[in-house]
């Protein structure tokens, strides 16, 4: 009976407040109908959310507002009213709503990923571009790359005899890269078998937990029913989290005490020396917030992007053979694909963003949160509305791409300019990483283009549905014979 009463409540109030907010603001985006009591339009939305979002959208148009329960949200699927959103509207749009997981994962919204627009993001941001990301860090770290890209070659060279799941072996190869830049540690393919074990578990639950919807961001009214579950296993699994990184933490303070003047250079150790300069900001919470929100951005993005560009050659061998034309012509058959080829190898890069176009790793960017009303494509927009960009939709609309399901790179042989590709968001919340992305993408694509012949394993072409989760996963894992070119067994007794 009680329960009862709360829902006749909310019901009553849903429908005044719903005229009180049509007459405020009269010209509000177009809507969809019926919006129903309480849940809002969720009962239309089925996964996956991006493709269901460019169907309505197709439909009624690149600018909608519609409801996530009680959540007013803004669906844009135009290159111009996102630019909008990322350029007039930046400060307004540089907020995040307010989620469990923010608040758990997050560090109770102190993260980079989920603070709030503020002094204190500026600062987190600061330091993300100043002292992690920029050119002079990233080269800094330019060994760590080329050594784990010859150890991928070498490990699928000892493979080559049967077909290879290249989902496990790029996975290892992202995981390995990022976290020997965050700790100086090699989990996979060394001895750390224990803690390598703990970090992969943490790494699985990190990528479950981050794929499970949670109705009570929406529907306040769940939070009393269904969420405590997956608020327990968020907070056990910051616990575990907390715990790992703090070890790596003080693994580096005892070694800094003992060797002040080693110059293996670590993240950690970088983040530490600023706590040294302003212990009372740069906490261990501040630095093991980094480091996680480094790792969760990192390694599942840029091993799903390679895993699906693999899948994309394989089922157009041409495009291979035009690839390993251009790297043997101007990178020689004497010396493997480094970094600093990429300038040089202008297909490859081709390649890179056909693949980002067609699987972008977010296909909705991570959602903005206005800050205070204002106007995106002539419409009202309210204070505290969600903000999808469904990049998946601009990605793939005729209007912008000419025959958009087809694999083709050579259409960004040109400038491609504007907002109708932006696999790294846009404005003040864009990726901060994207310069490391693309460095470990290009390097490990062109190494595996450069040293191997790709063959599916059957006459059938690869399957290249999308799997459930935020970034986009292959539904079935790449599977592939790959057989070493001639010149691969020179080129790695020269470079190895």
């Amino acid at each position: 009976m009680e329960y009862l009463f709360v829902a006749i409540a909310l019901l009553i109030s849903s429908f005044l407040f719903s005229s009180y907010f049509r007459r405020k603001f009269s010209n509000l985006p177009p809507t969809l109908f019926p919006t129903l009591p309480v849940i809002g339009h969720l009962h239309l939305l089925k996964k996956p959310l991006y493709r269901q979002l460019a169907t309505i959208s197709a439909k009624h148009g690149p600018i909608l507002l519609i409801r996530f329960g009680s959540r007013r949200v803004l669906v844009v699927s135009s290159p111009t009213a996102a630019e909008e959103c990322f350029t007039k509207n930046d400060v307004i749009f540089a907020n995040r709503p307010r989620f469990l997981v923010g608040k758990i994962l997050g560090d109770n919204y102190t993260s980079i990923g989920w603070a709030p627009y503020g002094d204190h993001w500026r600062n987190l941001r600061r330091i993300s571009s100043i002292e992690i990301f920029s050119s002079h860090r990233l080269n800094e770290f330019h060994d760590i790359r080329a050594d784990e890209g010859r150890l991928l070659i070498r490990k699928l060279i000892s493979e080559s005899s049967s077909p290879v799941n290249l989902k496990s072996v790029l996975q290892e190869m992202t995981l390995n890269v990022m976290m020997r830049m965050i700790s100086g540690k090699r989990y996979f393919g060394g001895d750390m078998k224990e803690e390598g074990k703990q970090f992969q578990e943490i790494v699985k639950e990190s990528v479950l937990v981050a794929d499970t919807s949670n109705l009570g961001d929406h529907l306040p009214i769940m939070r009393w029913f269904g969420t405590k579950g997956l608020e327990r296993k968020m907070i056990e699994l910051q616990k575990k989290r907390d715990a790992f990184f703090q070890v790596l933490i003080e693994q580096h303070r005892k070694v800094d005490g003992i060797e002040p003047d080693t110059k293996k250079n670590t993240m950690i150790k970088v983040l530490l020396q600023l706590q040294k300069t302003n212990p009372e900001y740069y906490t261990d919470e501040v630095i093991r917030g980094f480091v996680l929100n480094l790792l969760t951005a990192g390694t599942d993005t840029s091993g799903t992007t390679m895993e699906w560009a693999l899948s994309l050659l394989v089922n157009h061998p041409h495009v291979i053979k035009k690839a390993q034309k251009e790297i043997d012509s101007l990178v020689g058959k004497d010396c493997l694909v480094k970094e600093s080829d990429m300038s040089k190898l202008p297909y490859i890069r081709c390649i890179v963003n056909e693949t980002l176009r067609m699987y972008p790793p977010l296909p909705l960017l991570v959602p903005h949160e206005s800050s205070e009303d204002c106007v995106v494509g002539g419409y009202d927009i309210p204070r505290g509305t969600m903000l999808l960009i469904n990049q998946w939709a601009m990605h793939h609309d005729p209007k912008l791409w000419s025959d958009p399901e087809r694999f083709y790179p050579e259409r960004f042989e040109g400038t491609k300019d504007g907002y109708s590709f932006m696999p790294f968001g846009s404005g003040r919340r864009s990726c901060p990483g994207e310069g490391l992305a693309m460095r470990m993408v290009g390097l490990a694509l062109g190494l595996l283009i450069q040293c191997f012949d790709w063959e599916r394993i059957s006459e059938e072409m690869v399957d290249m549905r999308e799997g459930p989760g935020l970034t986009m996963p292959k539904a079935q894992p790449l599977v592939v014979n790959c057989r070493p070119r001639p010149i691969t067994h020179n080129l790695i007794a020269l470079n190895m």
